[in-house]
């Protein structure tokens, strides 16, 4: 099997989006830590490792261990990236002006669609900024030349792997995508070094999502895993790893705007494969067009447009005729 060019860590993952995604697997203690710094993001610019710990009732140590869970080597490099964070944000009104807030049953619908858009907004922009891509294109030429193509998904995942899947078969790759394990399993396990296989999953910790992937990769398949959690299990056993952006947890457990940051990486390895063999992309597309062309309804103006040009058309032929007889 071809080797991938290695990941490289790009910007850095905002600080929210890190305690965010490991809050389910916090400890009692170190979930205190998080809401405190979710409360009030600036805690660490103005107090010592002690005096945080003091504030969350816990210890230095445990502090210490927090910062390592979400991705920092200690406290000084976690100070920093907060620093960062916040210069990015001095024109915003707050955080959790920022990046959104949970809804509540009094909000406006003027306020709902706000902190909407503020939240997808950001998350695609995210996304984007810390996109590999010269990964992206690794990705997409071994989708291209690969013999079989997987896409695993589970739950809001399966509608991702399908939409994946159509539009790829659709340019002729060999695709298709599982949502039931024990099928998924059963292709699995009949890949090799010249199939890939994409497993996608929200939180990366979806049981069924992970067994396929992990089977696909045991039969010798190339593996990508995208997730909005570059630690979970789904990120771990890939080879490579795609991770999205998804910043407030508005409708759990159904968030959309982790699907609108999945949909936009899937619209990009999409577009990239097609690339890759442009003259059978534009071949497939146009005989795939044709073959569904006579289940369109043609495009036909409304009657009130149609009466309209005939209005207008009638009135510059009167104005013609006045024009004829003035002169």
């Amino acid at each position: 099997m071809a080797t991938m060019p290695a990941p490289h860590s790009g910007p850095a993952i905002d600080v929210v989006n890190r305690i965010r995604a490991k809050l389910p697997e916090m400890s009692e203690t170190m979930s205190r830590i998080a809401h405190l710094l979710l409360e009030h993001p600036d805690a660490p610019l103005t107090s010592s490792i002690g005096e945080l710990a003091a504030r969350a009732g816990t210890s230095a140590a445990t502090v210490t261990r927090f910062c390592a869970l979400i991705g920092y080597s200690g406290y000084v490099p976690f100070r920093v990236s907060i620093a960062t964070d916040l210069g990015r944000r001095s024109s915003r009104v707050s955080w959790k002006t920022d990046i959104g807030r949970a809804f509540g049953p009094l909000d406006s619908a003027s306020d709902v669609l706000s902190t909407l858009v503020n939240a997808h907004t950001r998350s695609i922009r995210e996304t984007a900024a810390s996109m590999d891509l010269p990964v992206m294109k690794s990705i997409s030429k071994r989708i291209a030349d690969c013999r079989h193509l997987d896409i695993y998904g589970v739950g809001g995942g399966a509608t991702l792997a399908l939409e994946l899947q159509s539009r790829l078969y659709r340019i002729g790759i060999d695709s298709h995508h599982w949502s039931e394990v024990h099928a998924g399993l059963a292709s699995a396990a009949i890949q090799d070094s010249d199939c890939v296989a994409i497993g996608i999953s929200n939180t990366g910790r979806t049981e069924e999502t992970i067994q396929m992937l992990r089977q696909a990769k045991k039969s010798g398949a190339l593996t990508i895993a995208i997730s909005n959690n570059p630690t979970s299990p789904l990120s771990t056993i890939a080879d490579v790893k795609v991770v999205t952006s998804a910043y407030e947890q508005f409708l759990q457990p159904d968030d959309l705007s982790a699907k609108h940051v999945q949909l936009l990486v899937l619209d990009l390895l999409y577009l990239l494969v097609a690339q890759e063999n442009f003259d059978r992309t534009t071949a497939n597309l146009a005989r795939s067009a044709s073959a569904v062309a006579s289940h369109r309804r043609p495009h036909r103006r409304s009657a009130d447009a149609v009466r309209s040009d005939i209005s207008q058309v009638s009135g510059r032929r009167s104005l013609h005729t006045m024009e004829k007889e003035d002169l």
